[in-house]
């Protein structure tokens, strides 16, 4: 590794380049904005991640024609180049986004990354976010590190040795942190809901937002949980220290919490610094289904945008206007079905915040649908939790008009009757 500037650094970048940006919290905002500085120099880079957060400045208007992003996850600093045609979208399983690496469909030029520094043997961590980002440094052809003392020195499969990096830049930074917001009476009311579908000794993957928190706030008195998840967030840190968290019923991974990426406060960085209780895991193994659904009763809580009457879930899109990506919900839903006392679970409020109703009788055109009526068993709103499994059309429709709002609830029931 060749300790440099970040601006000698991205001088390696080239026009027509494909460049690889490291996850989530992870992504390198001093690399970000040098590469960006250079764009008069640059014509069509191509730049590929997944959610990033922080600045993205290649995504700008001013930057058309030297950059443009293709977004395997949607974040809320990309999503309005998206929608507005300046970025574009894979949709693409989260599982199966190091397959574009591997099977040279997105060949990486270059892989900008963020490390911790090398320890005593020489080995830097990719710290919150291993993912799709080790599969990218094993395959991009220039790998840029920003080496960055506080970044969490995770276990597991982020490890890499300093010889593997070709050029670092030393920073000292903090990495980028979500702060919960307190959970509404809503919130409340769906966790509670969802914790009464979770048994003890249960695994779960929880995705991000104020919902997962909610549930996980209602779990305290759950008994010998287990965790193999997307996201490590702050909720998993308060339910391990009130001793519900244990994964002494897994049958993979025991006694251990398994996720590909973290994002949450400071508190969750410092708990996931250098310790071994948590494995920090490439996401090939982690969203697997064939891996997930080793373990008995895994619980799978995951949220939608709408979902229609027949269980059609949207989770990506707002109609046509792009809003998030496909992710890992149906590695995880499809695991949890087919596992061993397994429960896929989606759940969310209602309504919108406007007062629109979240049950449809039609998704909006253009919307997505991410997890088929086929796959969807359980759904909760604030109103209780139906189970869909094995219902025909009409037993569906009148099972989700029973926790939709009761103001939407006559409007969907006339629909229904009507089509």
């Amino acid at each position: 590794m060749i300790i440099c500037s970040a601006e000698e650094a991205v001088k390696k970048i080239q026009s027509n380049n494909r460049v690889f940006i490291h996850s989530v919290a992870a992504a390198p905002q001093l690399l970000i904005k040098a590469m960006c500085a250079r764009k008069d120099e640059l014509r069509d880079v191509n730049i590929v991640h997944l959610h990033t957060e922080g600045v993205a400045p290649y995504t700008e208007p001013e930057m058309q024609g030297h950059f443009k992003l293709d977004a395997c996850f949607i974040g809320a600093n990309v999503r309005k180049a998206i929608n507005e045609k300046r970025a574009d979208f894979i949709p693409v399983f989260l599982s199966e986004v190091p397959l574009l690496f591997k099977q040279n469909i997105l060949p990486l030029d270059i892989a900008l990354i963020q490390v911790s520094p090398p320890d005593a043997h020489g080995f830097c961590s990719l710290g919150v976010s291993v993912d799709t980002s080790l599969t990218a440094v094993e395959y991009a052809k220039i790998v840029i590190a920003q080496v960055n003392p506080k970044m969490p020195r995770t276990h597991g499969d982020g490890m890499i040795h300093k010889s593997k990096i070709d050029f670092g830049v030393e920073c000292n930074e903090d990495i980028p942190e979500m702060h919960a917001h307190p959970i509404t009476e809503i919130e409340t009311s769906i966790g509670k809901n969802v914790a009464e579908l979770i048994d003890d000794g249960a695994c779960l993957q929880m995705g991000i937002g104020a919902i997962p928190d909610a549930v996980l706030s209602c779990l305290g008195n759950h008994k010998d949980l287990g965790i193999h998840t997307e996201m490590f967030s702050d909720g998993l840190i308060d339910l391990f220290n009130k001793g519900a968290i244990t994964g002494s019923k897994k049958k993979i991974d025991k006694n251990q919490i398994v996720a590909t990426f973290a994002y949450g406060s400071k508190k969750v960085y410092d708990f996931l610094d250098d310790n071994p209780l948590v494995k920090m895991r490439d996401v090939i193994y982690v969203n697997s289904p064939l891996n997930i659904y080793r373990n008995d009763r895994v619980t799978a809580i995951n949220s939608a945008l709408e979902i229609d009457l027949t269980g059609q879930i949207c989770a990506d899109s707002i109609g046509n206007r792009m809003f998030s990506g496909i992710g890992g919900q149906m590695d995880f839903m499809r695991a949890a079905a087919i596992s061993k006392n397994g429960k896929p679970i989606i759940a969310m409020p209602s309504v919108t915040n406007k007062g629109e109703s979240k049950i449809v009788f039609n998704l909006k055109p253009g919307a997505g649908v991410v997890t088929t009526r086929g796959h969807v068993h359980y759904v909760v709103t604030e109103y209780g939790s139906v189970n869909l499994f094995g219902m025909n059309l009409e037993q569906r429709a009148k099972a989700l008009i029973s926790i939709a709002h009761p103001d939407h609830r006559e409007s969907l029931l006339k629909s229904f009757l009507e089509k």
